[in-house]
């Protein structure tokens, strides 16, 4: 890991499933709901670990690649037509997320970086989240989808700021590379095997990590 420089922080890019939100329950119910509108078994704990990483399409591919009998169009196109909107109940918000982001808010910018597609949308405006973040990046609107560092590129660009400005808040093997590939610090949210420049517990934690603490931000 390369040395840490004193650079002053402007930004600040989340991860959405395992960083926003505990997400791992809806996508369970999500995608097993699919493979039994095909007669198909339950996800297998590494399909489970599979789809909290990745986009839907290739999640699809993943978890129906055991299921020949069934065409990938079908799987994919059946998806398409169920509301997410159920599903959501399932997403628990990381109980301090609201207060780190009125803290950092003044100081940084905000941008999410997420392999979820059109459900984002509903996402932000649910929770009320679409205010704080001023660019949000998907495997929908990005070129390509995390790990490569396409999305992380594009908000660099927004925002015209080097990869040492900012700092990506990720919690799965996907992230730590998508971070890598941009050239930017990683905080590894809740995951301590991953390799990062940061391992934190809660966003809380995060206000004591150098960069914040250079900010002398206050709760």
């Amino acid at each position: 890991m390369t040395p840490f420089h004193k650079t002053m922080l402007k930004l600040v890019v989340f991860d959405c499933d395992g960083v926003l939100f505990d997400s791992r329950e809806a996508n369970r119910v999500y995608y097993n709901d699919l493979l039994a509108h095909f007669g198909c078994p339950l996800m297998d704990k590494e399909e489970m670990d599979y789809v909290h990483m990745h986009n839907v399409s290739d999640s699809i591919r993943h978890i129906f690649r055991k299921h020949g009998r069934i065409p990938m169009e079908a799987a994919t196109d059946y998806a398409k037509t169920l509301d997410y909107t159920p599903y959501l109940r399932h997403m628990l918000m990381a109980p301090d997320l609201l207060d780190f982001l009125r803290i950092i808010a003044p100081r940084c910018h905000r941008a999410i970086s997420t392999n979820r597609t059109t459900s984002m949308d509903m996402i932000l405006d649910i929770y009320g989240l679409r205010p704080w973040f001023e660019i949000v990046m998907t495997a929908a609107n990005a070129p390509r989808p995390k790990p490569a560092p396409d999305a992380l590129h594009v908000i660099l660009e927004h925002f015209q700021l080097r990869p040492d400005e900012t700092v990506f808040i990720g919690d799965s093997s996907v992230d730590q590379a998508h971070a890598a590939a941009a050239g930017v610090d990683l905080i590894a949210f809740r995951n301590p095997e991953l390799e990062a420049r940061w391992r934190v517990s809660s966003f809380m934690d995060i206000l004591n990590l150098p960069p914040f603490a250079a900010l002398e931000l206050r709760p």
